[in-house]
Order: C-alpha cells, then sequence, then structure tokens
C-alpha cells in the first residue's frame, strides 16, 4: 500500500466515444478515483462494466446525449449523491440537469461537477450559469460550516478561467464568457468561504492549460484555457502532496478536448 492516493477529474467528452482511452488511462496513470464530466448518455448506456472489470465501482448520473457526470473508485463509493441542495432547473424543464454528482471515498467527498457554459453574456444560458454557481457555493458554505474539518473536494469543468495567464490571449476572449467578472467573482466566492485551488500552486501558468478547442488547430498551437479545477476545504489542502494537468492525454486520436487534473493526497 503506497502513501497516498491519487484522484482526478475529466471531461471526457463523451464516455462511449473515449471508453478505450479512459481505460488505459487510468491503467498508466494509477488513479484512485476518477471524476467524470460530460458523459453525454444515459445511465443504461453508460460503458459501467469496462471500469468494474478494471475494479473500480461506479456511479453516473445522465439523461440524455449531453452533460452527464460519473465517478469511478476503486478505494471504495460510498454516500452517492446525486445534485446538491438548491441546485436550480434550466428554464422551462422540470428537471434538474445531470450536472452534480458526489460519493465518499476514503472518507473523502469527492464532487464531479459540470457548470454549464453560458455559451455568450447575453444569453439565457449565461445566467443560469451564475445561478449554478451561487446556489453550489451557497451549499459548500454550508456543509464547511456545519463541518470545518470536513475533507470535500469541488472538482470537474468549471467553464471559468479564473485568471488572465489561464486563457492563451485574452484580447481573443474580450466580452466572452468563461472570463468575464461575474463568472469570476463567482470562482472567488468559493476561496472566499474557505475553498482552496490546490492544482494552480503546483501547476502555475502562464500556458498551463486544461482544455483546447478541436479547431483551428488550437493544441499544437499551444492556445488553451485553464477551465477545470480541484478546490478543496483547507483540512484536505493540507492533505495533498503533488498534482498536475496530463497535457500527454489530449495528444493522438480520440483524444478528449480536456486532459485529466490529476492530484496525489497522503492517506
Amino acid at each position: 500500500m503506497t502513501d497516498s492516493l491519487r484522484f482526478a477529474t475529466w471531461n471526457v467528452n463523451s464516455a462511449r466515444a473515449r471508453a478505450d482511452r479512459i481505460c488505459a488511462w487510468l491503467e498508466r496513470s494509477g488513479t484512485d478515483v476518477l471524476a467524470i464530466q460530460e458523459t453525454k448518455c444515459r445511465d443504461d448506456q453508460f460503458p459501467t462494466e469496462r471500469f468494474t472489470d478494471l475494479g473500480y465501482e461506479v456511479a453516473h448520473h445522465g439523461a440524455n446525449q449531453w452533460n452527464g457526470v460519473a465517478i469511478l473508485s476503486r478505494i471504495g463509493l460510498d454516500n452517492v449523491q446525486i445534485g446538491f441542495p438548491g441546485q436550480p432547473e434550466w428554464q422551462g424543464t422540470e428537471s434538474v440537469e445531470p450536472r452534480a454528482i458526489a460519493a465518499t471515498c476514503a472518507g473523502i467527498t469527492w464532487w464531479s461537477l459540470y457548470v454549464p457554459n453560458g455559451r455568450t453574456l447575453d444569453d439565457p444560458h449565461y445566467t443560469y450559469k451564475l445561478e449554478w454557481l451561487a446556489a453550489l457555493s451557497r451549499s459548500a458554505e454550508q456543509w464547511l460550516t456545519e463541518e470545518p474539518s470536513a475533507t470535500i473536494a469541488l472538482t470537474g469543468d468549471w467553464n471559468i478561467a479564473p485568471l488572465d495567464e489561464d486563457v492563451w490571449d485574452m484580447a481573443v476572449f474580450e466580452d466572452s464568457t468563461h472570463v468575464s467578472a461575474p463568472e469570476r467573482d463567482a470562482f472567488t466566492r468559493f476561496t472566499e468561504i474557505g475553498y482552496q485551488d490546490v492544482v494552480r500552486p503546483r501547476a502555475p501558468g502562464p500556458g498551463v492549460y486544461t482544455y483546447w478547442d478541436y479547431t483551428q488547430l488550437r493544441f499544437p498551437k499551444r492556445q488553451g484555457m485553464r477551465i477545470d479545477h480541484v478546490l478543496t476545504t483547507p483540512t484536505l489542502a493540507e492533505r495533498i502532496t503533488d498534482a498536475h494537468i496530463d497535457r500527454e492525454e489530449r495528444k493522438g486520436k480520440g483524444a478528449s478536448d480536456h486532459a485529466p487534473v490529476v492530484v496525489d493526497i497522503a492517506r
């Protein structure tokens, strides 16, 4: 038994299309727990057996070809929670989109979050995104208030680049989502209530990203964004021993447009 556990988060952009790559990466990386976003399938379509064959327990929450989140764990998967208190619905619907799932793995509450994109600053999805983040921050603050020593990680695709250095060229993103002041303020709110970005100190920028668009050769040109994050409670932050972004996994045929974000945690 090693003295650390390896947790990761990864927007795979279709679990079915990327199943081979996910399995190969899990074996190669030695990851104990993986939060997945954008699975793009219903629960009955998720390739569960591919992961259980590797020794992982699986929790998935999906509804159709959009969104979808999952957690894979080989160190226990308990207290699965679908969504968070107050999670808003997309307007005009009567159901909450599959964008949040949590489970307790080796005593750590690990969230897989797929924050709404926002699209454009005048799109209703942008308002929805801000409402979604506000609701999550209220719940996150309550969890920490009720249990200051809680070990919680909020991980996933946040669709926010918190700093100017988190995008390859701010001029390109002027008046765009992902970098607007309200979105960045919403992200900062989590650090104000006590959560810590445990990856940035160990993977400093500029030029360090987690996402590269498929178009216009963004990846080979190193024109990316850092929008996938791991924010943890203070007690858990103290146990982080290392963190990195696996940029190599963005290479090659059939890659997701996101790279896995990995953290090592002392037992």
